[in-house]
């Protein structure tokens, strides 16, 4: 085929690109529908979409609760050496790479709050100065591809013990400067591989991949991982995410 008549390629608005990416899984759970599944969904019109999305969303709370079930809070991640990381390493948001905040470093503040003792705000610099942790690890995104990148931060069990964190509650979540939010499961918050990651590839954190802070949790698939976080909170309330309250599993464990 001439490249004349080839057919263009078709760029999709983030607002686009996430209705597809809701359709397509819409589609993707009906295919994969248990007989049991199949049978709750009887008398149903499967063009009824409040009664199928009443099924999808218990079918993913399920999935949510046995991903917690089997997930081993001293199973680590693969990792991996130096010359196997990927470069260079892919960017991805819900907006495109032109839209990366630009962040005020110098006035840069993370937001403490929720069920911690210490809520005072933390500076850049006092974020540097606590205990680091370096690892090099795949991130792996829903999209289906994956790249190994080399990161350095903040083990989140330390940071959260520095605050005063209530460790028997039952999520953390994130607030993040570019619009995002997400959260994890107070377990996967203490793994040893959790951190709040400060460099990427030994340099500061670049404004692509987070900057100045974003969650580097290798136990969960690429989206849990919230970059430019701007504000912490520890609740016992799901605070659900920008993807999850649009029906992508919760747990998001790999």
């Amino acid at each position: 085929m001439s490249d004349k008549n080839k057919p263009s390629k078709i760029i999709l608005e983030p607002d686009q690109r996430k209705q597809l990416v809701n359709l397509e899984r819409r589609f993707l759970l009906r295919g994969g529908l248990t007989l049991g599944a199949v049978a709750m969904l009887s008398g149903c019109n499967l063009q009824d979409g409040d009664e199928v999305d009443r099924v999808l969303w218990a079918m993913s709370h399920w999935n949510d609760r046995v991903q917690a079930w089997l997930f081993r809070k001293d199973k680590l991640a693969q990792t991996y050496r130096e010359d196997q990381i990927t470069r260079p390493f892919r960017f991805n948001a819900f907006y495109p790479e032109y839209n990366v905040p630009d962040i005020d470093i110098p006035n840069y503040r993370l937001e403490v709050s929720g069920k911690v003792d210490k809520k005072a705000p933390w500076t850049l610099e006092q974020l540097q100065r606590l205990p680091q942790a370096g690892q090099i690890t795949r991130l792996i995104c829903i999209e289906g591809w994956s790249a190994i990148g080399q990161w350095r931060g903040i083990p989140l069990k330390t940071f959260l013990q520095h605050i005063g964190a209530d460790l028997t509650a039952k999520y953390v979540g994130f607030k993040c400067d570019d619009r995002y939010y997400s959260s994890i499961d107070m377990a996967t918050a203490l793994h040893p591989q959790t951190i709040l990651a400060l460099e990427f590839d030994h340099k500061p954190l670049p404004p692509d991949f987070g900057y100045p802070l974003r969650l580097r949790v290798p136990t969960k698939l690429g989206f849990k991982n919230a970059k430019h976080i701007a504000a912490l909170f520890v609740t016992d309330q799901n605070p659900g995410g920008y993807w999850e309250d649009q029906g992508y599993n919760d747990f998001s464990g790999i």
